[in-house]
């Protein structure tokens, strides 16, 4: 085949490629549409005083801060506060459930015991359950304990998740076995595996349920309502409604509240969207 012949193919195989891309851009662009106009809309209204909130249809005529600097100034709201401890308790939770579902997955992959089967079904049977049909025999106990309107109410019932188990069991699954074998001969324990071999090769997976755990933690809104009562202890999901009055001026503060607290969410996503598919994927062909 000449020379001319396979740059003609190339030149057409390209082609082809750029069409491609262009259909699937073109077939992408109503989904990107219905996702952006809320968010443009959200933000022009957070941007604009409160004589002109119902005159945007979609971009501001003129761009003023001060529903964000209310947000954060006005003692009424004390949403800095509501923004601590959703940092605080998203955090927490993260943490520990990285920390409890990496021994959780240590043990149903690498040790042997009577019923590991077994109990491992019976951690995936919880994922079934639905969070509103426990949520009141939970508000019972925590109430009984006399943990309500504290952090440690909203962190302590959601240190381990099932999920979290599934996921890094899935990852530790792909290991060869092998690896643990050799540790074990040159005197390798249990605990010195886990953290210095399991964690570290395992960074996709826990990165990605980090990023899950913080966000599900982040935007958590049932929970957190039914046990604080005082602003000390309220998080930002719920805190945003405490912004919200009939007035066209607090449409705009609750608008402004609703963009500082997508942020985060925005933020994980758009940087660690590729760990998060990985990840999620880690475990997938093995296991």
């Amino acid at each position: 085949m000449s020379e001319r012949s396979l740059s003609a193919i190339n030149m057409k195989t390209r082609r082809i490629r750029k069409v491609k891309h262009i259909g699937q851009f073109l077939l992408n662009l109503p989904i990107l549409l219905i996702i952006l106009v809320p968010l443009i809309y959200t933000l022009s209204i957070s941007l604009v005083n409160s004589d002109q909130v119902y005159k945007t249809l979609l971009l501001p005529h003129s761009i003023q801060f001060g529903n964000y600097v209310n947000a954060f100034t006005n003692p009424t709201y004390s949403f800095p506060i509501y923004i601590r401890n959703s940092f605080i308790v998203s955090l927490s939770v993260m943490l520990c459930q990285m920390v409890t579902a990496s021994m959780a997955a240590f043990s149903f992959v690498f040790l042997e015991f009577k019923g590991k089967k077994l109990l491992f079904l019976i951690v995936l049977a919880t994922m079934m359950v639905p969070g509103e049909a426990t949520i009141i025999a939970n508000y019972l106990t925590v109430s009984h304990l006399g943990w309500t309107d504290s952090l440690h109410v909203l962190i302590i019932p959601y240190m381990t998740s099932a999920m979290g188990i599934f996921l890094l069991r899935q990852s530790y699954m792909t290991f060869p076995k092998e690896l643990k074998e050799a540790s074990t001969i040159d005197g390798c324990g249990n605990w010195r595996f886990l953290i210095q071999i399991a964690v570290p090769l395992s960074r996709p997976a826990l990165g990605a349920l980090g990023a899950y755990v913080f966000l599900n933690t982040w935007n958590q809104y049932m929970w957190p309502l039914l046990t604080t009562n005082s602003d000390t202890y309220r998080t930002v999901q719920v805190g945003i409604s405490m912004l919200y009055d009939i007035d066209a001026q607090s449409m705009g503060l609750m608008m402004a509240g609703v963009i500082i607290v997508i942020v985060p969410s925005l933020s994980i996503f758009v940087f660690m969207n590729k760990q998060l598919i990985n990840g999620l994927m880690a475990g997938s062909v093995k296991g």
